[in-house]
């Protein structure tokens, strides 16, 4: 099974890619760090754009892990934009022999965050009809979320 972590910071050392750490411990994975990746926004189109690259390692992986930092009380831009990208090139439907786990680490997301997260990833998951393992916000919580990998 290959497991790839789509890291939503800027910062490929941060707190996200350390809880995907926690979540991920003992298992191999690839990663795309999206601070360094190019993946522009949904209508653009630049040659050096690298979104198909991400895409093609999403559809080779069995588990895919998104984690964002919170930003504005809510997911990063860079996971945003990489969802939004998914539509059209991804048929409803299209990640259908997939597992999703999704990692949104902040200073002590509230309630209201995390259920805006959990409805957000749950509905990409369910278009896709990706198989959804859940939103861990905590070491606790992703060493729980590890369990059902």
């Amino acid at each position: 099974m290959e497991i790839l972590f789509i890291n939503g910071s800027p910062n490929a050392d941060g707190n996200t890619a350390a809880l995907a750490a926690e979540l991920l411990s003992g298992r191999d994975y690839d990663a795309v760090q999206l601070g360094t990746t190019k993946v522009y926004d949904y209508g653009q189109d630049f040659p050096d754009d690298q979104f198909g690259e991400v895409l093609a390692k999403m559809r080779a992986a069995d588990t895919i892990v998104m984690g964002s930092p919170v930003y504005w009380h809510d997911l990063s831009g860079m996971l945003r934009n990489l969802m939004d990208r998914c539509y059209g090139p991804v048929p409803m439907g299209g990640f259908a022999d997939k597992r999703l786990a999704v990692l949104f680490q902040g200073s002590a997301p509230t309630p209201e965050m995390i259920g805006r997260a959990e409805y957000t990833m749950s509905r990409f998951a369910g278009y896709y009809r990706m198989e959804y393992l859940g939103l861990a916000s905590s070491a606790r919580e992703a060493r729980e979320l590890a369990t059902r990998l």
